[in-house]
């Protein structure tokens, strides 16, 4: 019948259809319109099923819709934010799966040595500093290399009493496993010849004459020397969390993973109250989960009672508890990370596991039976497999599955332990800066892990090949939290300057998605979050980052460069560079 209508009515008809169809698409958009709507984007989703878009929608801090410009032009209305994003790559926000987040605020306060290349410089830096900051009772820093004191790799107190004989001087290394006093800091904690080194730590002497050399190694004995430094004050500590909270927005982060705290009054853990204070206050800018550290010889019950206590009031999408961390071992460069075999280059040490293998089983069983997901820290191959193995113990013991306990750093593994990752269900937590290509990897790492060891040095490709998730951060203040730096290592494995050549264990590079993946949608898996954040789909949490170039059409070397124009957590625009303002419209705006 219809062929048999007039012309003009059947094009009647035609438009009135075609009216219906739009009013069907747009009313259920248009009921509810977005907050804000971001168009002319190049949007990389970390979604398969959708990995590309042009537009995005948002509404009370979740998003509504991914599509084309003119599909999400539908949401737009009167009173919504409109965002140009001018061609730019938007991209979800990333999560920093291992950062010491109060320490590494702390550290800003204090002189850095990341970049002194020997002892005068470092002698330099701390004098300048120590000159400047005469208010301060203790003269603290961070930052100093194994290799500036070669061939021992360990400093001396001599060299900081030379510049400052009369307070007390304490510095951190740069991956937070060694510690450096003068005279004056040893006598203000009371260490001398005759003070016993701590279980798992130790208190370096001098062979000949028995006195401290002003070296400390490990947690256990830092602990010795902390308990004479000052804490920070509560306003400082405040301040210095607000400040590194901007820097983490600026550089694209939107959640920090704080695995166990490390010095500071017990680490993040320990202050939960300011955080939640901050969040009442409306200044809390990224998402927090923060575990509980558990101390050898054993897991106390007051201490599962704090962990549970502590996740019935912090579990929500901004701060979250219920997670504990262990740690197992050093690190390679000083000879206390765990190996199966000794260290190639002393074959008379292997290393020392922290905790007692049966003591650490059983408190990893008593946690995974109450829910609480496991962080352990194991740097050699043994404490990798041992950490391996007590995941397996408790899986079997309690019946449980998709626990997604995590295993920290895991700088080398032994070839039958890389599958395990992926058969039992365990995040392979990496930090893609460990592995950068320095004097201290291919100088000190590799000569003391031997060649076949370091044939699986931070075996990215190795793990998520076999199945394994990979969960990528950065240790801050261990190296810097910008996540640029990390994606451009986990793609080139090569330093800024090109060097190596073809790349350190070119094999073990990971493609930029993957890369991506690991700040992204690979760290909401670790964290059980992967329906709520991670990418970039309707009804997950508009965690977003607009970016200054496409990283998919650039040279690898260039993805540390990368600059963050905008970054939103929750809906809310926490970060936005002068670059991005112009592209950002007032509401109703084009």
């Amino acid at each position: 019948m219809f062929h048999l209508l007039s012309r003009s009515l059947r094009t009647d008809l035609l438009l009135m259809a075609g009216i219906v169809c739009l009013l069907q698409v747009s009313v259920p958009a248009q009921s509810k319109p977005a907050d804000i709507v971001i168009l002319h984007a190049k949007i990389y989703t970390v979604n398969p099923k959708q990995p590309w878009a042009e537009a995005i929608a948002i509404r009370d801090g979740k998003i509504v819709a991914v599509g084309s410009d003119r599909e999400i032009t539908l949401y737009r209305s009167s009173s919504a934010r409109v965002i140009d994003a001018a061609q730019h790559l938007l991209m979800p926000g990333f999560t920093d799966c291992h950062i010491h987040f109060l320490d590494g605020a702390l550290s800003t306060l204090q002189v850095n040595l990341d970049d002194a290349k020997s002892i005068s410089e470092i002698q330099k830096l701390v004098h300048e500093f120590a000159a400047k900051h005469t208010e301060s009772e203790w003269v603290l820093g961070r930052g100093w290399l194994y290799d500036v004191f070669r061939p021992s790799g360990m400093p001396d107190k001599k060299y900081l009493d030379e510049i400052i004989p009369d307070r007390p001087v304490y510095l951190e290394s740069f991956d937070a496993h060694t510690w450096w006093a003068n005279s004056q800091a040893l006598k203000r904690a009371g260490i001398s010849r005759d003070t016993p080194d701590p279980p798992g730590g130790k208190l370096v002497r001098d062979p000949q004459s028995g006195e401290p050399t002003g070296v400390v190694m490990e947690d256990s004995a830092d602990d010795v020397m902390r308990r004479a430094i000052p804490l920070p004050t509560r306003a400082v500590m405040e301040s210095a969390l607000l400040d590194a909270m901007r820097h983490a927005n600026r550089t694209g982060l939107v959640r920090a993973i704080s695995p166990g705290g490390t010095h500071v009054a017990g680490g993040d853990f320990e202050i939960l109250d300011l955080y939640d204070e901050l969040r009442r206050k409306g200044q809390l800018r990224l998402r927090f989960s923060i575990a509980s550290r558990i101390e050898p010889p054993a897991m106390s019950p007051a201490t599962m009672s704090k962990i549970q206590n502590a996740r019935r009031t912090f579990n929500d999408d901004w701060i979250s508890t219920g997670s504990a961390k262990f740690f197992l071992d050093g690190v390679i460069e000083s000879h206390a990370a765990a190996l199966l075999a000794p260290y190639a280059d002393d074959r008379t040490q292997s290393g020392q596991l922290l905790w007692n293998p049966e003591d650490y089983k059983k408190a990893v069983r008593d946690l995974d039976a109450a829910g609480i997901q496991i962080y352990t820290h194991a740097i050699g191959d043994r404490a990798v497999r041992l950490a391996l193995d007590a995941y397996e113990d408790a899986a079997h013991a309690n019946h449980t599955n998709d626990a997604r306990h995590r295993v920290e750093h895991i700088e080398t593994i032994s070839a039958d332990d890389v599958k395990r990752f992926g058969q039992l269900g365990v995040i392979a937590s990496f930090q893609p800066l460990h592995a950068y290509p320095d004097d201290d990897i291919l100088k000190v790492w590799t000569r003391n892990a031997g060649p076949e060891r370091a044939q699986r040095g931070f075996a990215w490709q190795s793990v998520q090949s076999a199945g394994g998730v990979l969960a990528f951060g950065s240790d801050w203040p261990v190296v810097t939290l910008n996540p640029w730096e990390g994606i451009q290592n986990a793609v080139t494995r090569q330093t800024t300057d090109g060097n190596p050549p073809g790349g350190w264990l070119p094999k073990e590079r990971i493609s930029l998605p993957d890369a991506i993946k690991g700040y992204t949608l690979g760290a909401a898996i670790a964290g059980h979050r992967e329906k709520t954040e991670g990418s970039l789909e309707p009804g997950k949490v508009a965690d977003m980052i607009l970016v200054s170039q496409d990283l998919f059409h650039i040279e690898p070397a260039l993805i540390g460069k990368t600059e963050v124009l905008l970054t939103m957590v929750g809906g809310k625009v926490v970060y936005e560079s002068s670059a991005a303002r112009p592209a950002a419209s007032a509401p109703g705006g084009n």
